[in-house]
């Protein structure tokens, strides 16, 4: 296992994010469009085997081009690593001049894996990030060390169809909360961003906001959405309010004026490890107002 030190990204805004099929590359400005904080272009479970080939050509070229200043984050989610489909992704990715900035790494199981793309992604003097779902039963065991496995990771995102699927339970809040927990804890020891699946009811606009609200008081910064309309919701839901914010500022001026690793805010001792946290809502909030 890597004993790389932990990510030193500034943190940002992942409230939401919404696939966008790589096969095609048309929807990718709508995407980009929709609000979302993250955008996904997808080589994985949404692809057929007989399409892979296309659609890893077209998303790679989707960042032959300069992409706009506008805040939101993209990433494209590679097939996993263990098979042929995700080695041909890797290579390809290697092999261009244009890299994508930021890859998605499905069904991780061990650290190992994340430390041989972090590796290769290196010799190839590519800096792409990387972001991880833990979605098996091995990964989910593992999920404190693969969070430390790399610097280049900023997310944590944990994948709720193949978990229960793996587990053999019903895919709800309830049944997977122990599983939901680990990963906000291991994305916690790392200093990473941890984000949940998306809620796949589109008729439930409501159960989509309560299970919003309660991953979001579970840790989460954000969860993934399988449609544009459930966008505005899951931003609305994970953007600190106005007295958060505003009590986020203060902290961080504090905490720079004094210089010390705590202070003492309304009469309430503040330590520093909770600065990453203000920093988090402050990036949100500046985002926001961009």
């Amino acid at each position: 296992m890597s004993t790389q030190k932990l990510s030193t990204q500034k943190p940002r805004a992942r409230r939401s994010f919404i696939f966008t099929p790589g096969l095609r590359p048309d929807m990718y400005p709508k995407a980009l469009a929709s609000g979302t904080d993250i955008v996904c272009v997808e080589l994985e479970d949404g692809i057929a085997p007989k399409d892979k080939a296309q659609a890893r050509k077209n998303a790679l070229a989707l960042f032959e081009h300069p992409q706009a200043d506008d805040g939101v984050e993209r990433i494209v989610r590679i097939n996993s690593m263990r098979e042929r489909f995700g080695i041909e992704d890797v290579n390809a990715i290697l092999a261009s001049k244009t890299p994508p900035p930021a890859l998605m790494m499905p069904k991780v199981r061990t650290p190992d894996e994340v430390v041989i793309l972090d590796q290769l992604l290196t010799e190839a003097g590519h800096d792409t990030r990387l972001h991880v779902i833990i979605e098996t039963n091995a990964g989910l065991e593992a999920a404190f060390d693969i969070a430390k496995s790399s610097p280049r990771i900023d997310a944590l995102f944990f994948g709720g169809v193949d978990m229960a699927a793996e587990l053999r339970c019903v895919n709800s809040y309830d049944t997977l909360l122990y599983a939901r927990a680990r990963v906000v804890h291991a994305a916690a020891s790392a200093g990473l961003d941890a984000i949940d699946v998306p809620f796949l009811d589109l008729d439930d606009p409501e159960g989509m906001r309560a299970e919003a609200e309660k991953v979001r008081d579970l840790g989460f910064a954000g969860k993934g959405s399988v449609h544009p309309k459930q966008i505005a919701a899951l931003n609305e839901v994970f953007t600190p309010s106005p007295a958060k914010i505003e009590r986020a500022r203060r902290i961080i001026q504090e905490f720079e004026a004094a210089d010390t690793g705590l202070v003492v805010i309304d009469g309430k001792l503040i330590e520093k490890p909770v600065l990453r946290d203000m920093y988090r809502i402050v990036s949100i909030a500046d985002q926001m107002e961009a």
